[in-house]
């Protein structure tokens, strides 16, 4: 082979790899605009070029471990920012439940209060009082039972709730810690 050939053949392969370079380039840069996951095959195939040609050209190694690393935490932080938004729903909706959970107890302990007072009254009106009078406080009475009952019903469904979020908060931070120590179990690139 004379050397005016190999030096054209050399020039032409020096052209074919910068092209594929530059077809590399773009494909990452679709691929990022489209949001889809950046991994040596997809580029590959979006770049119109071989896996082999990406992990044995430095250039084209290097561009693709840039953009797959770029693109993982970029991932990362997207993933973080979900799983604190679902975190910070939880803790409010347990804060709720608690809150709610202690007005509750309160007016039940406020209603038992009343009842008793008026338990009282009613034994003093009996003995004062004629049967008339004592029809009426016993109906009181009852209806005073029936919110005392009612809002022992409402206390035990906030307690239900307040269990319900508590166990979803351990649910999702046993996630958390799951995928912390994924991330610490992945190698880097």
């Amino acid at each position: 082979m004379r050397p005016e050939n190999t030096a054209a053949a050399i020039a032409a392969r020096r052209d074919q790899t910068n092209r594929k370079l530059e077809q590399v380039a773009t494909a990452i840069g679709q691929l990022r605009r489209e949001r889809h996951r950046l991994t040596v095959r997809a580029i590959a195939q979006r770049a119109g070029v071989s896996a082999t040609f990406l992990y044995e050209n430095t250039d084209a190694r290097a561009l693709v471990q840039n953009a797959v690393t770029d693109s993982r935490s970029r991932h990362d932080r997207q993933a973080q920012q979900q799983h604190d938004q679902i975190e910070a729903t939880w803790r409010e909706r347990a804060l709720n439940a608690e809150a709610e959970l202690g007005r509750t107890q309160k007016e039940v302990l406020a209603q038992r209060q009343r009842i008793g007072e008026l338990m009282g009254r009613i034994r003093d009106f009996d003995q004062m009082v004629p049967g008339e009078s004592l029809q009426a406080l016993t109906t009181e009475n009852i209806l005073l039972k029936q919110r005392v009952q009612q809002l022992s019903q409402e206390h035990r469904t906030l307690q239900e709730r307040l269990e319900g979020a508590r166990s979803n908060l351990r649910f999702s931070e046993k996630r958390i810690a799951n995928l912390e120590a994924r991330l610490i179990e992945q190698p880097s690139p």
